[in-house]
This record gives C-alpha cells, structure tokens and sequence, in this order.
C-alpha cells in the first residue's frame, strides 16, 4: 500500500509537470489584479514565510558589435510576502562576473511592490538611488537593492537582463530554494558552435524538453567609428526549457553534508567551442592542463617553485635532533601548527606571499598548508598541496575540474612510501589527520603535470568509544560510583576545543548538570588532552543520595539516546553521517542489600536493514549485581532516501529501549 502510495504521487506529480510544460506560464510585469493576492487555492507549505508565484529565466546568444557573440540572461520573478519573516526576500543580490577585458551589464532593471487597499492594487517602484553594486572578490560584483513599502500580504516583481560577453558564463538556474515555488522556468537557446556540459542535481522531478531549430545570427565588426563590417551565419540552435511546478522547500535535517548537495538546480561549464572554419577548441580542459596552470599561478603553486632559502635558518633550528624524515615531517607540522594563527577559511588560493605569512605568523587555512608544504620540500620532504570542498561547501565535480567547487587546501606528504594528509590550521588535530568536515569525497592532489584524485570518505572514518560505570550502595541511601569513558578521536578534538575555550571546571560542571536529581561529583580528570595525536579519556567519581522506598534508576545514564535523530516522518534526499561509530556501555552495579529489584529492563537484539548496523541490549541480574553491555554500531554512512524508514525505526527502538528504568524496591 505504502509503494503503491508513492508510485500514485509520482506519476500525479510527472502527469502535473508535463501539462504545464505544454502550457507555458505566460507572466507579463505589472499586470497584477486584486485576485492575484489571494492563494488560498494553490498547494505549497503555509508555514513558508514567502511564496515564489513565478520565476522565469531565459538565457540566448546574440551577435554583437565586437565581431563574436553575447550572452543575455533575462530572469522576471514574482513574490508573496506571507509574513514579516519574509521581508527578506525583498533584497535581491545579482552578481556579475568581471576580468581585464571587461564585465558583465545589468540592463532593463526594474522592481516594484504591489499591495491591496480596499480592493485597488497600489504599486510602489524601486527609485534608481536605491541601487547599490559592491565588489565582493576579484572577480565579481554585486548589484543589489531593496524593494520599497515591503511588508505582510504585499506581491514584489522585478526583473532585468544580464548582457555578458563572456560566452562560458552561461547562468545557472535553481528550482529549489529558500521559498516554495508554484512556478519555475528557464529557458537556454545554444548554438552549435559551443558545447556545454549539463550540471544537475536534485531529487524533485523537472520537466525538461529540447527541440533543435536552425537560428540566425547578425555580427557586427566595429574596426572604427567610421568604419564596420556587417555579417551573419546560420546555426543549428537547441532550445532547451525545463519546467518545475509546486517546488518545496528544502528543510535543513540531521546528518546532512550539505544542502548545497540536494537543492534542484542546473549548471553549465563551457566545454568545446567549434570556431565556424571548422576545428575544435577544448576549454574546460582537463586535471593535467589544470594542475599545471595552477603550479604557474602566483597565487597558488608559483610560492612552492621559488627559491625559499630564507627558510633554512628558521627549519634547521625547528628540525634540530631528528632522526629521519618522518620525525623532521611531524617537528615542522607541530611548529606550524602550535606557532601560527588560522584566521579561518577563505578559499584555495594564497592572498600574500609565503614569506608574508611566515613573517606575520598567521594566514587563512590554505596559506598555512601551503607554507607547511613549502617547508616539507625544503627539507627534502616529498609534499604537495591537496584541494577539497568541506563538508559544508557541498561535493566537488568528481570528473570536470571545476576550481570554484573547492573551498579548502591541506597538505600531502609522501614519506618512506606512506602517504600522510595533513592541516597545520587546527590546533585540536594530530600529525597525519584531518578535521572532519574535509572528507567529503574527492579531493585532487596537485602535483606539477597532474591532478590526482584521491577519496577522502566518510566511510574511511571510524569513532569508537567505550564507558564503563561502577555503582555500588555501601551505606543506606548512599550510592558511589565511577565513570570511565575512553572516547573517539573526533569527539576527543571536540573536548578539547571546549576545555579550549571555557576550561575544564565549566567542562565537568556541566556534565554534572546533565544528571537529575542529587548527583556530585569529584576526582575529575582528562588524560592526554594536549595530546593531540591521540584519543582523551574523561574519568570522575560521582555520589547519589536515594532515601525513597521506590527508586527509578536510568542504566544508561547520561550516555542515553534521549530523541530519535530522525524526526520526520520521511525523507527525500540521503541521510550522511559524518563517519563509521561503535558505542559501547557497560555498567556494573551492585544492588543495595536494604533494595529489591521490583523491575528491570530484558535483554534484546536488533540488526539494521542490510546488516549494516546493529543494537544491543544485554542485562542479567545475579541477585547481588546487575550486569550490562549495550552496544550500536554503525558500519555506513551514506543511507538512501528508501532506507530512511528502515534507520528512523533503528534509532526509535534503541530511544525506547534506552529510556527503560530499573526499578529498586526498598525492603520492609
């Protein structure tokens, strides 16, 4: 019944977008009537703070006066304002991409607001002094503006035209975004003398259709003022148009890498183009023509080829007593990493030179990494830089080399054979490791003449951690224990970020008020926390005060699963946890001879759909000692949306089990 459910909402949603794809929406600005205010009778989330009625883009080649081709994005969207939290969608952010030959226009800009007074539409415009452009890097700028008289139950339209003679820059179109959406459309027209790569993702189901026609195109050769040749040429032209209707939101959920992952979307990277006297131009190249276009970049690899000899004074003193090389490679990351400030993440691309950043003693993450790579080789260390796209800047293209998706640069180091990723920028993390957010996929290695991939995945990553707890009542009403937890290696990086930042008595105050009732606790202490090359271990005795004829007692204590990760009741895109996890619980108590057990939890056993995980719950009462070992294990950590049920009823069913008492009966 279920499938039969969702096979019916399929082809109903398939059936509903092909209608429309025949029915174009035919969205003419400023006509705008009482009864466009009124929703009440089309399907999206009423909770959403703003719905897009319309939005409808187009991007066209046209022949220009420079000889060539054009590129014009045209995009006209329509907006509600359902409440005051969505105010926000009434500043708009163009970005425009610009070089040394030129930048991209913004032609035809207009906006305005509609509101409804006793029945009559008032409209408002956006006056042209309420538009602002900014450079945000070096090679965009921002026009933005504010629409005016913004405010609940209010419609906003607006609209403009891209001109780009940057024929690569074809715009992208997302269908999924901060709003739901009743109506999205983008129409792409393409020339045969350019061949671009399709880009898409998501999981909501766009209608896309093409149809090939024979276009025209007039070109303008303007030598002078006085002076212009005039031609045209015919093209096979593919009108391609994809359509998306009723598009929700995408809400941000548990254990997501990243949105940006999941959104319906499509982009384009320009990959040939075919000059009309024939022949081929390859543009997007490829991971071998890229890395050595990197190496000669100033700001990238140029830094390692220099001759960096003012480097030898401060390494010989850093090196001093090393045996070999791997012992030489771990005295300069811990010296960078212990002696230099991370002013966080910025991109993969070097803002000053090395000798900047060693002489400040600080630089962004990559900046860092670089300066360690570069001191590696100084010392004869085989070592190159790394790029990836942390966790939350979404996955990089694992075939095309497309350089804006990588957001992150560590260090590779080859030594005596082994391979050792390093990231000098995060003092919590140890010789040969890396954060967690920088395993997400493929990472490229950049050597000079090649880009070699290299898996970094969350799969490779493995937390175990194991608490054991001693209970015993020696005294009526008094109960003393003892908690050991030998923890992961990422948690242990967490806790040390936090002794860190707020110090080890906050640390273990707030642990202590994590428990209910009468609980003290003394003897504290954290083994290797400044070892960052290994696990900590948390070790405390803690105290009970139970007097009451009928004690509840919780086994699991504070290392119970108290809610379900997975709250809603389905899920339309995968749940990725950040690495492989096995928990292990285990509680001795010796049971109170002024007590009797009135209750205890049974033992129980449940395996993960495809074995890929499992839960169990041991407990066994000898009449002077209750014995438990409860234990989960996670053995993967890409699940696909159909197996989303499967893992919400896993977790369901360790909660429940979890939150079972032993109950204590005190004797008459």
């Amino acid at each position: 019944m279920k499938n039969h459910f969702y096979l019916t909402a399929l082809v109903s949603c398939l059936l509903s977008l092909s209608l429309c794809a025949q029915d174009k929406l035919k969205l003419k600005y400023g006509k705008i009537a009482a009864a466009d205010f009124d929703l009440s009778q089309r399907q999206f989330d009423t909770s959403a703070s703003a719905v897009v009625i319309a939005d409808i883009g187009s991007s066209i080649f046209e022949g220009n006066n420079k000889g060539g081709l054009s590129l014009s994005f045209k995009r006209h969207t329509r907006i509600k304002i359902l409440n005051k939290n969505g105010v926000d969608a009434a500043t708009v952010f163009i970005p425009l991409y610009f070089n040394s030959n030129g930048e991209e226009k913004v032609n035809e800009l207009k906006a305005t607001t509609y509101s409804l007074n006793n029945g009559k539409v008032i409209s408002a415009d956006l006056e042209k002094k309420s538009i602002f452009k900014d450079k945000y890097d070096k090679n965009h700028v921002a026009v933005k503006f504010t629409l005016p008289a913004v405010k609940e139950g209010v419609i906003i339209e607006y609209s403009y035209t891209i001109v780009s003679d940057f024929f690569f820059n074809l715009q992208p179109w997302r269908f999924q975004g901060e709003y739901p959406a009743l109506y999205s459309e983008y129409e792409v027209k393409i020339p045969e003398i350019y061949n671009f790569v399709f880009l898409s993702q998501g999981s909501f189901p766009i209608k896309h259709s093409v149809d090939n026609k024979q276009e025209s195109y007039y070109v303008v050769n303007s030598v002078s003022v006085n002076n212009s040749s005039r031609g045209s040429f015919t093209s096979n032209t593919a009108h391609h148009t994809w359509i998306a209707v009723n598009v929700p939101v995408l809400r941000e959920e548990r254990f997501t890498a990243s949105l940006k992952n999941q959104v319906a979307k499509i982009e384009f990277q320009l990959s040939q183009v075919r000059p009309l006297n024939g022949g081929v131009r390859d543009v997007m190249g490829n991971w071998e023509k890229t890395a050595v276009e990197l190496m000669k970049d100033d700001n990238f690899g140029l830094e390692l080829t220099k001759s960096n000899n003012w480097l030898d004074d401060g390494l010989r003193t850093v090196v001093n007593g090393a045996k070999d090389n791997l012992e030489k490679a771990k005295k300069i990351y811990e010296y960078v990493r212990d002696r230099y400030t991370s002013k966080g993440k910025y991109s993969i691309y070097l803002t000053t030179s090395l000798r900047n950043i060693d002489k400040n003693k600080s630089g962004y993450v990559q900046e860092l990494n670089m300066l360690l790579v570069a001191m590696l080789n100084q010392q004869d260390i085989e070592a190159y830089p790394v790029i990836l796209s942390a966790r939350g800047n979404g996955y990089p293209h694992e075939l095309y080399p497309l350089l804006n998706r990588y957001n992150y640069l560590v260090a590779y180091a080859l030594i005596d054979n082994k391979e050792y990723f390093l990231d000098a920028s995060d003092q919590t993390i140890g010789f040969g490791r890396l954060p967690m957010e920088c395993y997400n996929g493929q990472a490229r290695i950049i050597y000079p003449t090649v880009g070699k991939a290299y898996n970094l995945s969350p799969d490779s990553l493995s937390e175990k951690k194991v608490v054991s707890v001693f209970l015993r009542c020696d005294k009526p009403g008094e109960w003393t224990g003892h908690f050991t937890g030998n923890l992961g290696y990422y948690e242990s990086t967490h806790i040390r970020e936090r002794v860190k930042s707020a110090g080890e008595e906050a640390f273990f105050k707030n642990i202590q008020t994590s428990y209910t009732g009468d609980w003290n606790l003394a003897d504290t202490k954290i083994e290797r926390l400044k070892d960052s090359d290994t696990s900590v271990n948390v070790e405390y005795d803690f105290s009970i005060s139970q007097t009451e004829d009928m004690v509840y007692f919780s086994p699991l204590m504070t290392e119970a699963y108290r809610e379900n990760y997975f709250k809603s009741a389905e899920r339309h895109y995968p749940v990725e946890m950040p690495c492989k996890t096995d928990e292990i619980y285990m509680l001795i108590l010796d049971i109170p001879a002024d007590y009797t057990v009135e209750e205890i939890p049974k033992s129980a056993k449940v395996t993960l759909s495809g074995g890929d995980g499992f839960f169990e719950y041991m407990i066994d009462n000898t009449g002077t000692t209750i014995r438990l070992r409860t234990r989960i294990r996670l053995d993967r950590v890409y699940f696909l949306p159909e197996e989303y049920n499967d893992l919400r009823e896993f977790y369901s069913y360790v909660v429940k089990k979890h939150a079972e008492l032993i109950v204590f009966k005190k004797k008459k």
